[in-house]
């Protein structure tokens, strides 16, 4: 999967399942800071990234991931 696709399926997710706005889509964008992204979303990514990637996000693999260009890179690691 190239990382354009990934990039697209994870801003369709973000706008239309937990509703960030899309001009706070960048990848520069912290997760929590500036897309409201809490610890209750994140159980809603976990689900959402196993049904689109086909993959399990491991929570510890998690931790340094802060900006949406970091997630970005880390589905790309796993689906890559």
């Amino acid at each position: 999967m190239e990382r354009k696709e990934i990039e697209e399926k994870v801003r369709e997710f973000l706008i239309d399942d937990l509703e960030v706005d899309e001009e706070k889509i960048v990848p520069e964008a912290l997760l929590k800071d500036d897309l409201g992204i809490d610890s209750l979303d994140f159980v809603d990514i976990v689900v959402i990234v196993e049904k689109k990637f086909g993959f399990k996000i491991k929570p510890d693999e998690m931790a340094t991931v802060k900006t949406l260009a970091q997630f970005c890179d880390y589905i790309e690691s796993k689906v890559g």
